[in-house]
C-alpha cells in the first residue's frame, strides 16, 4: 500500500557542511561517476575508464555540473523520519567520542570477562550493530541524497548485482498489503528547468529503499558480530570494543559498502564472518557439537554463492589450517570433519548454482581432495621422512603439488579453463601476463597493487603497529611450540591446541596481507582481520605477564585514546562528503530507449550501461557485467570491439551475428584511461596487433557513422547505433 503523495523541491542547502573524497569543495555521484576505490579513507575521485570494465563500477562519463540539494516540504509528521533521527544522532558527534573516551577509563573494569552476562553480550553487540547501521546509512545518504531522488534515478545507481532478495521483497510488501499497512510514501519532485516533475518513494515498499536497507542491515548484524567475535577471541568484552574501534577509524580502509551497496562482496563478506567466528570456536572447543559444524557449513554455503571470489579466499583458509594439522595444531578427528564439511559445501552449493563446473574445478575443492587424501595416506608418507621436519615437508609439498595438478585436470574435464578466477588475476600480476580479458580487471584501480599510502593510514590509526606487535607474541610462541617437538621429537599436545586459533588467524593475516598488497581491493579482508587480530592485545593468553605488571584498563585506555586522534579524523572526513547523485545523459538515454523502441530491441553496450538498461526498461541485452562467465566474456569481447582498429564492416556483422539492433557508443570510453596501456584502444592493440596501424574505430563512428550503422539517439554521453 502506498501512503499519501506529498511534494518535495529541489533547493539549496546552505548549512549543509560541504566537503568531498578530494577535498574539493563539493562533488556529485551518478552514473557517470565512479566509485571510490577501497582502500582510501577519505575517498579520492578516480578516473573514467576504472569501470571500463565490470559491473561493480559506474560508468564512464566525465563530470557534471552540481545541482542543489532537495529538501522536501513535510506536511505530516507522523512516520518515521530516518533523517532526524541521524540528525540526532550525528548531533554533537565528536562531544560524543571525547565524552566516550572520559568514561572509558573509569568504567573499563567492568567490561573483563564474566562480568557481563550472554545477554548483556549480546546487548552491547546489537547496539554496535546499530550503530553502524545508522553510520552507513548516514553516509549513503550524504553521498547521494538518496532520499530525494526519483525512482529512476535510484535504479540509474545501482548495478544488477543480485536480485536474489526480490523473494524477500515481495513476500514482507505481501504480508504488508493483506493486513493493510501502508508500505511507502510517495513524493512528487519538482526539478529545475527544464527537467519534468517526477515521483520519489520511500519505505519497505519501495524496491529500491527496501534493497538498500537489506544491505545496510546486514552489515550491521556484521558490525554486532565482530564484537561477540572479537571477544570471544580475546576472552574479553574490552577486546570485542577494541575490534568494534578499529573498524570505525579505519572504516573507509575496511569496506565499500556505504559508497556501492549493490556490490557482491556486500552480501558475501558478512557471511565469511560468520564462518571464521564459528571456525574459531571449532578450534578453541575440545568437543565440538554438531550445531557448529551445521553453523559451518551454512556460513560457508552463504559466502561462496554471491561472490565468484569466494572459493579462493576458503582455499586460504584451509591453506592456513593444514601446516597446523601436520605441525599439530589441530586434533586429525577434528581437522577431518573441518574438511568434510568443506567437501559438502562445494557440493552444496554446486546443486543450488544449477550445475556450475566451478564449483568443481576451483583451488578450493582440489586441495579439500588433496587433503583427504594425504590424512589417509598420513602413515605411508612418514615411513618417507627420516626426521619430523622431513616428515613435515613432504606433505606441504605433497599439499602444493597435488592441488595444482588436480585443479588443472579438474578444470580440463569440466571443461572450465577459460573461466577468470581470482587466481588467475593473481598470477597475471606476479607473472605480468596480459591479455584482454586480465587486463579489463587489472587496469581497474581496485585490482592494481596496494597504494604505499595504505601503510601509512593503518599506522595513524595504531592499528598496524599494534597488530604487529600481537603477531610478534604469536610468532615467538610458535617458534618455542616448534622447537620443542623437534627436540623432544613428539608433540606437545596439550600446549599445542591451547594455541590453534592464535595460529590460524596469524596464517590467515599473512594470507591475506599478500592478497591486498597484490590486488588492492582484497583489503576488504586485510583490514577487518587486522581489527579482529588487534582484540588481542586484551589476551591474557598473550600478555598475561604485563597485565600482573601493570593496570590493564590503562594500557587499554591509552592505546584507545592514540588511536582516536586519528581515528576521529577519520570519521569527519567521511561525516563531512555531501553530495547527491544526477546523470541527465543517461536518463535520456534511458527514456528515449523506452518510448521510441520495440520491447523486444536487443541491445549491446559498456557492460555497466547494459545493466541500467536491462534494469530501468527490461529490453534484452547481449552482455552484463558478470564477466567471470566464458561465454559472457566472449560476447563482451565482441561487443566491445567497436572501441578497437577493427573494421566497421567486421564489427557489424559481429554483433548480426548476436542479433544485435541498436549498439551504445559511449565517447568517455574512446579516449580516456586510468594508467598508461589501460585505454580501450591499448588493451586491443594487445589483444588484435594485426590492425594496429588502422584508425581507431571508435573516432570513425563518431564522425559519421554510415553505411553499417545509423545514428539515432544522441546527446552529450552516449550515441545510440541501429545496426544496417
Amino acid at each position: 500500500m502506498v501512503g499519501p503523495t506529498r511534494s518535495k523541491l529541489r533547493e539549496s542547502c546552505p548549512d549543509a557542511p560541504q566537503s568531498t573524497r578530494s577535498g574539493q569543495a563539493r562533488r556529485r555521484r551518478g552514473a557517470g561517476a565512479v566509485e571510490p576505490p577501497l582502500e582510501l579513507s577519505v575517498p579520492q575521485e578516480r578516473s573514467l575508464l576504472e569501470p571500463l570494465l565490470l559491473g561493480d563500477r559506474n560508468l564512464p562519463g566525465g563530470a557534471r555540473n552540481y545541482a542543489q540539494r532537495r529538501i522536501r516540504n513535510l506536511n505530516e509528521q507522523n512516520y518515521f523520519q530516518l533523517e532526524e533521527v541521524t540528525k540526532i544522532f550525528l548531533l554533537g558527534r565528536f562531544q560524543f567520542l571525547h565524552s566516550m573516551l572520559d568514561q572509558l577509563r573509569e568504567k573499563v573494569q567492568a567490561l573483563q570477562i564474566n562480568r557481563f552476562s550472554h545477554r548483556t553480550l549480546f546487548g552491547v553487540a546489537a547496539f554496535v550493530g546499530i550503530l553502524h547501521w545508522i553510520h552507513l546509512i548516514t553516509l549513503f545518504e550524504n553521498d547521494r541524497h538518496f532520499s530525494h531522488l526519483s525512482s529512476l534515478e535510484r535504479e540509474m545507481t545501482f548495478r544488477t548485482e543480485m536480485v536474489i532478495i526480490a523473494y524477500w521483497y515481495r513476500t514482507v510488501v505481501g504480508i504488508m498489503d493483506l493486513f493493510g499497512i501502508a508500505t511507502k510514501t510517495c513524493w512528487n519532485v519538482t526539478r529545475i528547468e527544464p527537467l519534468n516533475e517526477v515521483q520519489s518513494c520511500e519505505g519497505l515498499g519501495d524496491p529500491a529503499c527496501f534493497y538498500v536497507g537489506v544491505i545496510f542491515i546486514l552489515n550491521g548484524v556484521m558490525m554486532g558480530l565482530f564484537f561477540i567475535y572479537g571477544t570471544y577471541l580475546s576472552g574479553s568484552q574490552l577486546g570485542g570494543l577494541i575490534t568494534v574501534v578499529c573498524y570505525f577509524f579505519n572504516h573507509g580502509e575496511a569496506t565499500r559498502v556505504m559508497w556501492t551497496p549493490p556490490l557482491r562482496e556486500s552480501f558475501s563478506y558478512p557471511f565469511l564472518v560468520l564462518q571464521m567466528y564459528v571456525l574459531t570456536t571449532i578450534l578453541r572447543t575440545s568437543t565440538n557439537h554438531k550445531k557448529q559444524y551445521m553453523a559451518l557449513c551454512f556460513s560457508n554455503v552463504a559466502f561462496m554463492l554471491p561472490w565468484q571470489f569466494a572459493q579462493f579466499i576458503l582455499f586460504t583458509q584451509i591453506a592456513s589450517l593444514f601446516p597446523m594439522y601436520v605441525v599439530g595444531y589441530i586434533e586429525p578427528s577434528k581437522f577431518q570433519k573441518i574438511i568434510y564439511i568443506n567437501m559438502g559445501s562445494v557440493v552444496l552449493c554446486y546443486i543450488l548454482m544449477f550445475g556450475n563446473p566451478m564449483y568443481l574445478s576451483s583451488y578450493y575443492s582440489s586441495c579439500l581432495l588433496v587433503t583427504w587424501a594425504i590424512m589417509q595416506k598420513k602413515n605411508k608418507i612418514q615411513r618417507l621422512g627420516s626426521s619430523e621436519i622431513q616428515f613435515w615437508l613432504i606433505q606441504g609439498c605433497a599439499w602444493w603439488s597435488g592441488t595444482i595438478i588436480l585443479k588443472f585436470l579438474t578444470s580440463k574435464i569440466c571443461g572450465v579453463s577459460d573461466h577468470i578466477r581470482l587466481s588467475d588475476l593473481i598470477a597475471a600480476r606476479i607473472l605480468r601476463y596480459t591479455d584482454f580479458d586480465t587486463l579489463i580487471y587489472t587496469c581497474a584501480p581496485e585490482f592494481d597493487f596496494m597504494e604505499q599510502a595504505t601503510p601509512l593510514r593503518y599506522t595513524k590509526t595504531l592499528l598496524l603497529p599494534l597488530v604487529i606487535v600481537i603477531t610478534y607474541f604469536i610468532f615467538k610462541k610458535a617458534v618455542r611450540d616448534i622447537i620443542c617437538v623437534l627436540c623432544a621429537n613428539t608433540y606437545l599436545r596439550k600446549q599445542l591446541l591451547d594455541n590453534g586459533e592464535l595460529i590460524f588467524h596469524t596464517l590467515q593475516l599473512l594470507a591475506f596481507t599478500v592478497l591486498a598488497i597484490l590486488i588492492m581491493r582484497l583489503k576488504l579482508f586485510l583490514t577487518p582481520h587486522m581489527c579482529i587480530m588487534a582484540s588481542l592485545i586484551c589476551s591474557r593468553q598473550l600478555f598475561g605477564w604485563l597485565f600482573c605488571r601493570v593496570h590493564f584498563e590503562n594500557v587499554v585506555f591509552g592505546i584507545l585514546t592514540m588511536m582516536s586522534i586519528q581515528g576521529c579524523a577519520n570519521l569527519h572526513n567521511q561525516w563531512s562528503i555531501m553530495g547527491e547523485f544526477t546523470n541527465l545523459p543517461q536518463e535520456e538515454l534511458i527514456h528515449w530507449i523506452r518510448y521510441n523502441t520495440r520491447p523486444d530491441a536487443v541491445f549491446a553496450g559498456a557492460m555497466p550501461t547494459m545493466a541500467s538498461i536491462k534494469l530501468s526498461t527490461l529490453h534484452p541485452i547481449v552482455n552484463h557485467p558478470h564477466y567471470e562467465d566464458a561465454d559472457l566474456r566472449a560476447r563482451t569481447k565482441i561487443v566491445y570491439s567497436a572501441y578497437s582498429r577493427k573494421s566497421a564492416a567486421e564489427v557489424r556483422d559481429k554483433l548480426l551475428e548476436l542479433h544485435v539492433n541498436y549498439y551504445v557508443l559511449e565517447e568517455a570510453w574512446c579516449v580516456v584511461r586510468t594508467k598508461p596501456g589501460c585505454s580501450m584502444l591499448e588493451i586491443w592493440d594487445v589483444e588484435d596487433p594485426s590492425n594496429a596501424a588502422n584508425p581507431p574505430l571508435c573516432s570513425v563512428l563518431l564522425k559519421n557513422a554510415k553505411p553499417y550503422f545509423t545514428t539515432v539517439f544522441q546527446n552529450s554521453m552516449y550515441r545510440v547505433l541501429k545496426i544496417n
